[in-house]
């Protein structure tokens, strides 16, 4: 009988021991695959991006000439010289040998800058192409024509001129419509201060003042401008009507009662490839193709515009330009149209945001105080639309890496792996105590014989 408990007792022992085993790695496993916000929150661009920028940074604007991401998706680093080209293939770059350094094509821009403002063009660093490309419109008239190709002549070789179809205009005319006295624009995205939530879209929409509504005859307000700018920049941020609505998500919609989520925002790279959504042509794709644009629109000239293949049409304008779940821009202008193809602009939302003291809803500020917070991409399925695929899921649908799925499932580790910790605990302390208490009366059993 002896025997046959101590048997019983180290089988206990190690049933304990072995719950305890289990358990802390169930629990070890719930928590490495735990989305951890401080790496949520380091997460920006995509690494091409990031390694070609910091090769751009350390070698500086008289070695290189700008970056961008291949279709291979490898980064390329455009260099003057030999020693920088084999510095950054070292650090798995691509590099370009070029003859023009940035400091160059900087000068050249400026040079466009300080001369007479000329409607109908626009001019943007080509990396690929290591020149400054200056687009002139239909509008542009003979004498204004010949006079910047003199310009660009004087500048050097390195100045590109070019006519393009269409007109330069503004889009006014995120996808969902707002209207306006003077026409109708698409939302962009959703913002707050903390206090208030509001639309983010163009600023050539309508300045401070200008009312909006969901139909053209009014009935339906949606809100009231209440800060923007345009020209020099092209944001604005329309308050919704009642301050304190409430529903006000973080999803971009793209037609068919579907959407994306939006997580963060991040600066766009020259080589990505962004999806535009608006009320007019829906949901488009294309890729970006140049940074720091300055576009001369009738209505005065706007500088930091991000330049995209994206076709856009009267009506997008202030709708989203997104990837992988980031707000990248909101639609300014273009030329051309969805029907034989055109160059679409965005003011960046990195620099709107912080312009204006917002942030994304459903986002934090980031850690430097800006108004900006980057997030991992919303996984999502197909959607709809022209080159729709990859970034577009169903509205309110799961999230991605921090999404309502990937906490579920790690509260079904967590949780179970806790439990089976705490009944092993609670066996082996209850077994200690039985054992104790049974070595107590064996004691009182031999003492008492011993004394009797």
């Amino acid at each position: 009988m002896r025997h046959a408990r101590r048997v019983v007792r180290r089988t206990v022992r190690l049933a304990a021991v072995g719950g305890l085993l289990c358990g802390a790695l169930m629990v070890t496993t719930a928590v490495a695959s735990e989305p951890a916000p401080h790496r949520q929150q380091a997460e920006g661009p995509a690494p091409p991006a990031e390694l070609g920028a910091h090769l751009v940074a350390r070698l500086g604007d008289s070695r290189t000439a700008g970056t961008w991401v291949g279709a291979d998706g490898r980064p390329v680093v455009a260099v003057t010289d030999e020693d920088a080209a084999a510095e950054a293939e070292r650090a798995g770059a691509r590099a370009k040998v070029v003859s023009h350094s940035m400091r160059r094509l900087r000068t050249a821009v400026d040079a466009l800058r300080e001369a007479p403002r000329v409607p109908g063009t626009a001019w943007a660093m080509d990396y690929a192409a290591n020149r400054v490309v200056v687009q002139a419109d239909s509008t542009v008239a003979a004498d204004d024509w010949s006079r910047m190709a003199r310009l660009a002549e004087r500048i050097g070789g390195h100045v590109h001129m070019e006519r393009t179809t269409g007109t330069l205009t503004t889009r006014l005319n995120g996808a969902d419509p707002v209207f306006s006295r003077s026409g109708r624009c698409s939302a962009g995205f959703n913002v707050t201060d903390g206090r208030r939530d509001f639309i983010l879209t163009a600023g050539h929409c309508g300045p401070p003042g200008t009312d909006w509504s969901e139909d053209a005859r009014g009935t339906r307000p949606v809100g009231t401008t209440t800060a923007g700018r345009f020209p020099g920049a092209d944001f604005s941020l329309v308050a919704y009507e009642d301050p304190g609505v409430s529903g006000v998500s973080g999803v971009v919609s793209v037609g068919g009662g579907r959407g994306v989520r939006i997580t963060g925002a991040a600066d766009p790279y020259v080589g990505q490839e962004v999806f535009r959504s608006g009320a007019t042509t829906g949901v488009r794709s294309g890729r970006v193709t140049a940074v720091d644009v300055t576009v001369n629109y009738p209505e005065g000239t706007v500088t930091g515009l991000v330049q995209a293949t994206t076709c856009a049409e009267p009506g997008d304008s202030g709708g989203p330009l997104f990837a992988d779940g980031q707000a990248l821009g909101v639609t300014s202008g273009g030329t051309g149209d969805c029907a034989e193809g055109g160059v679409t602009f965005f003011q960046p939302v990195t620099a709107a945001l912080a312009a204006l003291g917002v942030t994304l809803t459903g986002t934090a500020p980031a850690p430097d105080g800006g108004g900006v917070a980057a997030a991992p991409p919303y996984g999502a399925g197909a959607g709809e639309g022209a080159g729709a695929q990859g970034p577009v899921g169903p509205v309110g649908g799961p999230g991605g890496a921090a999404g309502p799925g990937a906490f579920l499932g790690v509260r079904e580790t967590l949780v179970p792996g806790l439990l089976v910790i705490a009944v092993s605990l609670v066996v082996l302390v209850a077994g200690g105590f039985i054992r104790t208490a049974h070595d107590r009366r064996s004691y009182r059993r031999e003492y008492s014989r011993a004394w009797s």
